[in-house]
């Protein structure tokens, strides 16, 4: 057994992430075997992702690959004959150009690729969105799938901007947080506020709120609502 297997950060990681990938399917924000969540093993330059084009109930935590910030699959490791996601060098782009993200979800919601495909941002028109992501959730570039362009695409939206999430234009949503689970609560939250808000636009003229007002509803939600001590809220 190769040493990489006996790391329990490692082991931990393949078990939450494994875990979380039903997380995407009671929210109903994939598809078959569409869609991924990463996650950085913490004080190692690895991360684990979900394996290609495997069924989500076939998913287990040793089938979870292990991949270098290169995005190069750990040789040696359980999970390692299998390929890993077609978006890993996506994610090892981001893991390597923002160190302060943890993990990493695509998803192909409905609602949130429906603004992608008209490459539309979602304006921030409701307390919840400004509570979450802190103003509208952006569009990225238009990128091919299969290289690190999506990582690029990811990392010029989101660096320095509030939101967790970014549409990609034409593709679909990609989140970040400071661990997996919070990346999917953004992917879960990302779709809630594409809903809610194509809804409302449905039935007229959305009605924007204030920079001061969602300035507020940020800094509470992110620093006063909730328990204390929680990673994120």
């Amino acid at each position: 057994m190769h040493e990489i297997d006996l790391n329990p950060e490692v082991q931990a990681m393949r078990q939450e992430v494994a875990s979380l990938h039903g997380e995407l399917t009671k929210y109903g924000l994939v598809k078959w075997t569409g869609g991924n969540i990463s996650g950085r093993v913490p004080g190692q330059d690895l991360f684990v992702i979900k394996p290609s084009g495997v069924s989500y109930e076939d998913l287990s935590p040793e089938n979870m690959v292990v991949c270098n910030l290169d995005g190069a699959v750990v040789a040696g490791t359980s999970g390692s004959e299998r390929s890993a996601s077609s978006d890993t060098d996506a994610h090892a782009y981001v893991y390597r150009n923002m160190p302060e993200v943890g993990g990493v979800v695509h998803t192909h919601s409905t609602y949130a690729v429906a603004w992608a495909a008209r490459g539309e941002e979602i304006p921030c028109v409701i307390t919840g969105m400004a509570d979450e992501f802190g103003g509208p959730i952006p569009i990225g570039p238009f990128a091919v799938i299969g290289d690190d362009s999506i990582g690029r695409g990811i990392v010029e939206t989101l660096r320095n901007h509030r939101s967790r999430a970014v549409l990609m234009k034409n593709h679909g949503p990609f989140t970040i947080g400071v661990n997996p689970k919070d990346a999917v609560k953004a992917a879960v939250m990302c779709e809630d506020s594409a809903k809610a808000v194509e809804i409302a636009r449905q039935g007229g003229k959305l009605v924007p709120l204030e920079q001061e007002a969602i300035d507020s509803l940020f800094f509470r939600y992110q620093n006063v609502y909730g328990q204390s001590g929680d990673a994120r809220r």
